[in-house]
């Protein structure tokens, strides 16, 4: 027998089997001659022990009267189930335990010597109130549901950890007040149930020993192991944080329990669908092994070392089963796997893929030492368990996204999704490593060996178009507050008020010349802090006042200047550029088909674009120069595309302008950084900076020898320095020529020399503007306002 009491009960515990006696003095007065006969027989030794009856405060009694003990309770406890049953004597909630049936026996034997049977996360405070709660539900008559599943972990012989669920029979205890007790009304129990956690209240209306449970109860186990592991992986798969996340251990002792098997030990790797590999997570790498990947961190899917054997678990999403590692080596075609294992002792296992929505998320590992302690049978018991670990795998997959997802924001900003990738491969290490002591250092994100293509339309002129429509705003702005200073009459209290108006007049004349660096700004502030002053300052008559309020009327309220030609040519430009960087990204749609590539626009006075194309931006599918020819003909289709979206916008704009189309050809492949500081990429090297020179001073050239621009409007120039290059864009040409969409003529020149450049040449040719369609409805200007708004 077990004695082990909590330090206070409000019970004083009496074991008595008075009931039972009862009933055995029921019997001895029955008819049926055997029976009356046994119960006689059990009375008369019953008479020699009146504690028996009376109640047993000294336990030394029930050890010395074992054998009675037994008799009296064989109905309760039929000899015929002792073997089944797994059932003992008890006080409910105490560790007082006696009479155990043979199964009984054997489970604690098995759990050796120094095992101590204790409820499972049973507290001090929860043995008091629970006992309140019998008080209340048994001689109060309250109806109060306070039973939960209490469980007893027991390990067996080796040393598995069995969980039993524990069932109370109380049919054979009374409770009773003693002198000590307090009454409670109605009120004093709503206060009771109303406050489970006070226990001091508690212990004020039941004092400690206030009470007397006697009698005695069963206590029956039933095997909840599977059920109860499933219960306890559950609440650590749902516990938050990765300083929470079970231990490797823990968790292999879960699934001991499920299965079994003493020597099972438990792995996990995660699948990364980008990439096609499998990843050994590395913030969980102290909670959670890989068998499979061990000293790597990751490994391609397809990799040699899995060989054909991974093509079911992949493809058909079913688990990958070795009961004998050892003979699957010896017949296997793919022995690697096999040594993989045996090199770590792994003669049994099981891989199960962890599914969600027909996708992929990780591989569960399940190894053991022993041969065919694993196999296709048992496997059947992970149907138990994947459904919460798939629920867990994809909460961390999502939360591990949405904080890649801010990492990518915050280190590199907006990013391509040809080489989000890479980014988020970057980002995910980092996430990974935020349990590590050591400080995270970013990897440069380089790709290495890829083709450039470079286009653009720029709005031709369009400083001298800008600086045009500054000088008439600003003549127009000096104009009218001439206009204002002419009408207002001489007046004594005024008398700058002449030099100022030959001031205004001296900074119209300096319009007609070309404008300065600082001649907008120069005007700007003599009108803000000079002539405004007086015009805000000064009473005039009724005319002289509705004249300077027009004048005000017609500033600009962000920069207090007149804007009114400069606002219809920056209008036009941005309509321009919206409309084509429309187009641009449209065909970006259709281009990325043809080979996934790295694509970036900017608008400046025109819309700029970067393509990068090769094998290491987009290292799953392989890469052939056919896709680099087929992007550059894309590319020469879209900017005739460009073009003649323009032709269509020309006469609804505001303010005429033209555009000249480039692009600028270059054959050897490079390698682009991200720079972390500008966040943004860039060619790397010396050498792949001369493609950077050439971009951004080829617009501006002229044609060898001439004051030629190499660009001209509704034409586009091709720039390249190979004749392969030649023959190729050629080609094009006349293919787009027989599409109707280039003119039959073909301008071929060189280009000037650059700084550090020479040698180049370029083609140049017209694009058909023929392409308005009667009866389409005429675009007007407020249309295109509408839009860019």
């Amino acid at each position: 027998m077990d004695i082990q009491f909590f330090k206070e009960s409000p019970f004083t515990t009496i074991i008595s089997f008075h009931k039972l006696i009862e009933s055995f003095e029921e019997i001895a007065l029955s008819d049926v001659d055997y029976r009356s006969n046994y119960a006689k027989a059990i009375l008369e030794q019953i008479d020699l022990i009146p504690e028996l009856r009376t109640g047993i405060t000294d336990y030394a009694i029930i050890k010395e009267n074992e054998a009675l003990i037994k008799n009296i309770l064989a109905d309760l406890f039929p000899t015929a189930l002792t073997n089944n049953e797994i059932k003992a004597v008890t006080i409910p909630f105490q560790n007082i335990s006696f009479n155990y049936t043979e199964r009984f026996k054997k489970i604690l034997k098995n759990a050796g010597d120094e095992f101590y049977m204790e409820i499972r996360d049973f507290s001090e405070h929860q043995f008091y109130i629970n006992n309140c709660c019998l008080i209340l539900s048994y001689y109060y008559k309250q109806h109060i549901d306070f039973n939960q599943p209490f469980f007893y972990d027991i390990p067996d012989e080796n040393g598995v950890e069995k969980h039993y669920r524990i069932l109370y029979n109380a049919d054979f205890m009374e409770i009773i007040p003693t002198e000590n007790s307090i009454p409670l009304t109605q009120e004093d129990i709503n206060q009771l149930i109303d406050n489970y956690n006070d226990i001091d209240l508690w212990k004020s209306k039941f004092p400690k020993g206030s009470w007397i449970l006697r009698g005695f109860g069963i206590v029956s186990l039933f095997d909840a192991t599977t059920e109860s592991a499933i219960s306890i992986l559950k609440s650590n798969l749902l516990k938050p944080g990765p300083k929470t996340v079970a231990t490797d251990q823990e968790v292999s002792n879960i699934f001991q329990s499920i299965f079994n098997l003493p020597n099972l030990k438990v792995g996990f790797i995660i699948y990364n669908p980008e990439e096609e590999k499998f990843i050994r997570p590395a913030k969980y790498e102290n909670q959670m092994k890989s068998f499979l990947l061990y000293a790597d961190q990751e490994v391609d899917c397809k990799n040699a070392f899995f060989g054909c054997s991974f093509e079911n678990l992949l493809d058909n999403k079913e688990p990958f089963v070795i009961s004998d590692v050892t003979k699957f080596t010896e017949e296997s075609t793919n022995k690697r796997l096999g040594e993989h294992l045996l090199n770590q002792k792994i003669q049994s296992c099981i891989f199960a893929p962890v599914i969600k929505n027909d996708h992929l998320l990780g591989v569960v590992e399940l190894v053991s030492e022993n041969p065919r302690d694993l196999n296709s049978v048992n496997a059947t018991k992970l149907d138990l368990v994947l459904p919460y670990l798939t629920d867990t795998i994809d909460r961390y997959n999502t939360d591990m996204q949405h904080q890649v997802e801010a990492i990518i924001q915050r280190e590199y900003t907006t990013i391509h999704p040809s080489v989000y990738w890479k980014f988020k491969k970057e980002s995910q290490n980092y996430f990974q490593n935020l349990n590590h002591t050591k400080d995270y250092i970013f990897k440069e994100i380089v790709f290495k060996n890829v083709f450039p293509l470079y286009g653009q339309i720029d709005i031709k002129s369009s400083s001298e178009h800008r600086n045009e429509t500054v000088k008439i705003d600003l003549k127009s702005q000096l104009t009218a507050l001439l206009e204002i200073f002419d009408n207002q009459k001489p007046n004594s209290n005024l008398v700058l008020l002449e030099q100022r108006k030959f001031e205004l007049e001296s900074l119209r004349s300096e319009l007609d010349f070309p404008l300065k660096a600082d001649t907008e700004q120069h005007i700007q502030r003599y009108i803000e802090e000079e002539i405004h002053p007086i015009l805000k300052n000064t009473k005039g008559n009724a005319k002289d006042e509705k004249l300077a309020e027009l004048y005000f009327e017609r500033l600009d309220e962000k920069t207090g200047m007149f804007y009114h030609e400069r606002k219809k040519f920056d209008n036009a430009m941005s309509i321009i550029n919206k409309r084509l960087a429309t187009v641009l990204d449209r065909k970006q749609v259709e281009a990325q088909q043809i080979y996934p590539h790295y694509y970036e626009r900017f608008k400046t006075d025109g819309v700029e674009h970067n393509l990068y194309i090769g094998a290491s931006i987009s290292p799953t599918k392989p890469f052939d120069i056919m896709y680099l020819h087929n992007l550059r003909l894309w590319q020469l289709q879209t900017l005739c595309e460009m073009e003649l979206e323009h032709h269509e916008l020309k006469e609804s704009l505001p303010y005429e302008l033209d555009v000249t189309s480039l692009i600028l050809v270059f054959s050897s492949p490079l390698s682009i950084r991200f720079r972390m500081d500008e966040k943004r990429f860039d060619v790397d090297g010396t050498y792949n900076a001369r493609y950077e020179v050439v971009k951004k001073r080829i617009d501006k050239s002229n044609i060898k020898g001439t004051n030629e621009r190499i660009t001209e409007k509704e034409k586009i120039t091709i720039v390249y320095s190979q004749n392969s290059e030649e023959a190729e864009y050629l080609k094009y040409i006349k293919y787009l020529q027989h599409k109707k969409i280039l003119e039959p003529s073909i301008e071929q020149f060189e280009v000037e020399d650059l700084q550090g450049v020479s040698g180049l040449r370029a083609i140049r040719v017209k694009v058909i503007n023929n392409t308005s369609k009667s009866g389409t409805k005429k675009i007007t200007y407020q249309d295109l306002l509408d839009e860019l708004n």
